[in-house]
């Protein structure tokens, strides 16, 4: 039985990232063929919040204080609102392989974030993996930076997407203590309600606006695999993982993304794959494994007691 459940778990998160690596480019042909940047981070949010409110009917049901419930407003804004608005409109200007690959840096912005709120200890093997893994990002942003075709990046796109790694990384830190207390279904589904109120309240009238007549079929079934592969079975995979296997385990199987994101962008004409971006990839990947390596406060504590 236990080893059925840790193949469910591995399988699960193969899929979430498979999914996600998909995503970029299915993605970014959808912002290119009608549903803008704007429209898609509300269909998200929006899409996100109604699968989420259904599954919620068919499991146990959870009571949330009314307190927790405004908690869970702020991370709405730092998991969805600025993760999402970020990444999916970075997406929208540069490559879908220069945006998948910056999503690995995840963990590094995550260690930094714990270290000055969760007063984590940084090793010598973390401080290392932050260098190394940030001047993968530093040779990949200046790549795109002076690249005279739109198939290698854009720095504007890629430091968005930056901005989403860093807002999803201080939305862990912040609330990590609330993470813990309820289950990912009720989380998510208070948290993408939120998502969904304030963008509504920004992005409301232009999607009002907008003339879907307009959007064809073919765009329309890569925005709802966006929303509802992307958005909400890549979460639920996700969250299967997490229960079951070690955040070592789930954070190496995000180095799927940008395999996938680079294998079907160029096979699509998307995107151009330089020496300087395979060099950026390796120093990104060797950042975030030296990360992942090194001891958490409470193994440093275990070994001393």
């Amino acid at each position: 039985m236990q080893n059925k459940r840790v193949l469910i778990a591995h399988l699960a998160i193969l899929s979430a990232c498979a999914i996600w690596g998909l995503m970029a480019p299915i993605g970014k042909d959808a912002m290119l063929s009608g549903v803008d940047n704007l429209n898609m981070v509300y269909l998200r949010a929006l899409g996100g919040a109604v699968f989420f409110w259904i599954t919620s009917l068919f499991t146990k049901h959870e009571h949330v204080p009314l307190k927790d419930i405004f908690v869970l407003c702020g991370a709405g804004v730092f998991g969805l609102v600025c993760n999402q608005c970020c990444f999916t409109i970075g997406l929208s200007i540069t490559t879908p392989s220069n945006a998948a690959i910056v999503t690995t840096s995840l963990p590094i912005f995550a260690m930094i974030f714990a270290a000055l709120i969760l007063k984590e200890p940084i090793t010598g093997r973390k401080a290392l993996g932050v260098g190394v893994g940030c001047s993968g990002a530093v040779i990949l942003i200046a790549s795109t930076a002076v690249a005279n075709d739109s198939r290698i990046g854009d720095i504007r796109g890629d430091l968005l997407c930056v901005a989403a790694q860093m807002s999803f990384a201080l939305y862990l830190s912040l609330y990590r203590g609330i993470l813990k207390r309820y289950s990912p279904i009720t989380m998510s589904k208070w948290m993408f309600t939120w998502a969904t109120i304030l963008l509504t309240l920004f992005l409301g009238s232009h999607a009002a606006s907008t003339d879907w007549q307009a959007v064809s079929l073919k765009t329309w079934l890569e925005t709802g695999f966006v929303v509802f592969f992307g958005t909400y079975i890549a979460y639920l995979c996700m969250q299967t993982a997490q229960r079951t296997l070690r955040p070592t385990v789930v954070s190496i199987y995000n180095y799927m993304q940008p395999v996938v994101a680079v294998s079907v962008s160029i096979a699509c004409g998307m995107c151009l794959f330089t020496w300087k971006q395979a060099v950026a990839v390796v120093l990104v990947f060797s950042g975030v494994w030296l990360v992942i390596k090194s001891k958490s406060r409470r193994d440093i504590e275990l070994k001393h007691c």
